[in-house]
């Protein structure tokens, strides 16, 4: 099978606005906090880093950051490359990510349906859960063909230019989804990316009336996506089912016309597996 690619890297989060708040809170632990900002400072633009990058990214004083590298080495979770003694993510952190997955009652109901989607599609079919402005991958099943884009478990991507994001959307009122939006950096990712808030708005309004959403080549070239929500019993959405089907092998008229409706079917199937 051909290479696939990753995607384009992705820059360390900033600081969020509510952060004063959390630091004003009596209980709230800013060690803690220190720690899982260095742990997240690692993505796939920045696979090893020295102690200043570290505390340029993380926005805390060198000394500070020394602390807090230090107690995470001598726990496990971050050590030195043996070449060139940059600072790097060891195994030990996926037990962090793990321990999700494996109680997570959604990913254990959805899995017989997104393998049934998988196999009758021919596309990877994955599972993805609202984090803040983005989606995260929670579960998946990959096609043997080629794909484009490799999209693993644990990745996140945006809500405004996604399939995944777009359908979550389309749950909420349009209050709810343009407050959403407009709080997002909605940049070009490529030629055809909606910026809009209009644009996305009409796009999720779209999905409210045919059950699926849409994005192609918005995200990453050659890749497109057919999203539908999961639902609780309130109507509210829980995650959102998708397939990626790449440009190689369809047109978007196709997808819609012949995915769709496995998407929607599938998305349903969770939602009552989930309800019952």
């Amino acid at each position: 099978m051909p290479p696939k690619s990753s995607p384009p890297p992705a820059a360390a989060a900033p600081q969020t606005a509510d952060a004063p708040v959390r630091r004003a809170d009596p209980l709230f632990n800013q060690s803690l906090e220190k720690g899982l900002e260095v742990l997240r400072a690692f993505d796939a633009a920045h696979r090893t880093l020295t102690l200043s990058e570290l505390a340029e990214l993380t926005q805390m004083s060198k000394a500070s950051a020394q602390r807090t590298v230090h107690t995470l080495q001598v726990l496990g979770y971050v050590g030195k490359h043996p070449q060139t003694r940059r600072f790097q993510l060891l195994p030990k952190v996926i037990e962090l990510g793990f321990n999700y997955l494996a109680a997570h009652p959604l990913i254990r109901a959805a899995h017989p349906y997104l393998s049934q989607l998988a196999n009758a599609s021919g596309e990877t079919a994955s599972l993805t859960e609202a984090v803040g402005t983005d989606m995260v991958y929670v579960a998946q099943l990959l096609t043997p063909k080629f794909i484009p884009v490799l999209t693993p478990v644990g990745m996140r991507v945006p809500m405004y230019c996604t399939s995944t994001g777009r359908a979550w959307l389309s749950c909420l009122s349009d209050a709810e989804a343009r407050a959403l939006l407009e709080a997002t950096p909605r940049p070009a990712r490529t030629a055809a990316t909606l910026t809009s808030v209009d644009d996305i708005m009409a796009k999720v309004a779209e999905c409210r009336r045919v059950g699926y959403a849409t994005n192609c080549e918005e995200l990453f070239l050659g890749d497109m996506g057919i999203g539908a929500p999961v639902v609780d019993s309130r109507g509210r959405p829980v995650a959102t089912v998708h397939l990626a089907p790449p440009t190689s092998r369809w047109t978007l008229e196709d997808a819609q016309r012949k995915l769709g409706p496995m998407v929607i079917e599938c998305a349903r199937a969770v939602s009552q597996a989930m309800t019952h």
